[in-house]
């Protein structure tokens, strides 16, 4: 179980490491930044696999059923999904990559606090120091950065950055714990069928406010339309895979796994943007992995809903169960009447 667990954390932490890579390739190499354009060709794709087949549904599951009973429920939980990843992106033209690295994990605890009061997950001690490795990880991978001179000069206005990470990180939590209670209560296509109808239709809204002048400066070529591709591949693959992932383990153990994510792309940037090496970075994945196994190795448990305490009988029901008591402990006797 552990193995299988820590395969599947490490298969969306690739897919991350490839909507990573790409972005940083169409900024760095075409000074193209559309992260909303980019988050819209994901969620279109999810509307045109996952609505559909929601669509050919029939009964109390179908698309109309779904929209009839909750359709305000996924508005606004495709409002969150849509927020959190341009929050993220955006942080980064205000502060440092260093610090968007250590505040997104703020998203872990928030998580874990969702879980245990929506979920009703409960927690071991051996959780909380899993946790606590894997972030003593998370900040040796950072040492690492500054070591190799890796992290990005000042930002313009870094109280303004910092913000955005911690709104973007509580806001993924959010997205996290309702995509492990619809996954593991409801469906998963629907999940992705109503997160893919409405960010569609949240983030086209944005994109056309925000973006639009950002989208006609683009200087289309073959290679940029390459890039944007196995973005949304990527990116569609991810959303695709995470909620089975979840359903198999809970969306706080996926967002510990894919902190190895950021090493990743490292790895990849050294050969495609040069990036210097450290041996800090091997010992970082180590221990993000090591607390990661940890917290896979005891499987938290859920709480039983409180019973409520049975009222107590009185009067001529409790006389009713006592004759009924003394008329089940008296044996039976036949009376035979003869002429």
């Amino acid at each position: 179980y552990i193995l299988k667990t820590v395969i599947l954390g490490q298969m969306l932490s690739l897919f991350i490491c490839g909507t990573a890579v790409t972005s940083q390739y169409l900024a760095e190499k075409y000074q193209v930044n559309t992260p909303m354009f980019q988050s819209f060709i994901n969620y279109s794709l999810l509307l045109l696999v996952y609505t559909t087949m929601l669509a050919f549904r029939t009964g109390s599951d179908s698309l109309w059923q779904i929209l009839k009973q909750r359709w305000w429920k996924y508005f606004f939980l495709g409002l969150a999904d849509v927020e959190a990843n341009y929050m993220i992106v955006k942080a980064y033209q205000y502060t440092t990559l260093t610090s968007v690295q250590l505040l997104d994990c703020f998203g872990i605890p928030v998580l874990m606090a969702l879980s245990w009061f929506i979920l009703r997950a409960r927690y071991r001690l051996i959780h909380f120091l899993a946790v606590a490795v894997c972030l003593l990880g998370v900040g040796t991978m950072v040492g690492a950065d500054i070591l190799a001179g890796r992290q990005d000069s000042e930002g313009s206005d870094v109280v303004i950055g910092d913000v955005l990470v911690l709104l973007g990180a509580s806001l993924y939590a959010i997205s996290n714990v309702s995509e492990e209670y619809i996954v593991k209560n409801l469906s998963r296509v629907e999940f992705l069928g109503m997160v893919g109808l409405f960010g569609t239709i949240i983030s086209g809204l944005q994109l056309a406010i925000v973006e639009h002048r950002e989208i006609m400066r683009i200087q289309w070529n073959w290679k940029i339309a390459l890039l944007f591709t196995v973005f949304a591949l990527c990116m569609f693959g991810l959303y695709s895979f995470m909620p089975v992932v979840i359903k198999v383990t809970s969306a706080t153990s996926v967002n510990l796994g894919i902190l190895t994510a950021d090493l990743y792309s490292l790895f990849f940037g050294l050969f495609l943007f040069f990036y210097k090496f450290s041996g800090l970075y091997i010992l970082s994945f180590v221990i993000i992995m090591v607390g990661f196994i940890l917290y896979c190795s005891t499987p938290t448990r859920t709480a039983e809903p409180t019973a409520l305490p049975q009222p107590s009988s009185s009067g001529l029901d409790n006389a009713a169960l006592k004759l009924e008591e003394n008329d089940s402990e008296t044996p039976a006797v036949t009376v035979q009447f003869t002429r």
